[in-house]
């Protein structure tokens, strides 16, 4: 079940088509409207992040589970790829109400709340990777 479709941000237009891809596929899934609409946003947030920061960069999509003690739980794993500058201090863009970019500041603090499960690798002149879950209540 772990097909992986990924769609390239390098304009406005990537960014819609991440959306649409993750609204579409969180659906699929099994996901109610709120969380779809958690999952876009979240999926926004971080391709908007793509194309301020590295100019290009891919969001990743696929369906994913996990064994528990009742079956299987279905999600939704996004990756967001890019090969930009990276980021200097990962602890202060984790802070809620941080910018640079003149925005509200709500960005990767934010897509945490809105997901399950949050990881953020960024090396400095190499790029930055954030991968984020969303599991099926």
């Amino acid at each position: 079940m772990k097909t992986q479709s990924c769609v390239e941000v390098k304009n406005e237009w990537g960014i819609v088509a991440a959306r649409q891809a993750g609204r579409s596929l969180s659906k699929e899934i099994g996901f109610g409207s709120v969380d779809q609409a958690r999952i876009t946003t979240a999926i926004s947030e971080l391709s908007r992040n793509i194309y301020l920061y590295a100019k290009r960069g891919e969001i990743c999509l696929e369906a994913v589970e996990r064994p528990t003690k009742m079956g299987m739980k279905k999600g939704i794993r996004v990756i967001a790829r890019d090969r930009g500058p990276g980021i200097p201090d990962l602890r202060q863009v984790m802070v809620d109400g941080f910018t640079t970019s003149g925005g509200m500041g709500a960005g990767l603090p934010g897509v945490k709340r809105l997901m399950d499960e949050f990881s953020i690798e960024s090396e400095t002149g190499e790029g930055t990777t954030v991968t984020a879950t969303k599991w099926l209540r």
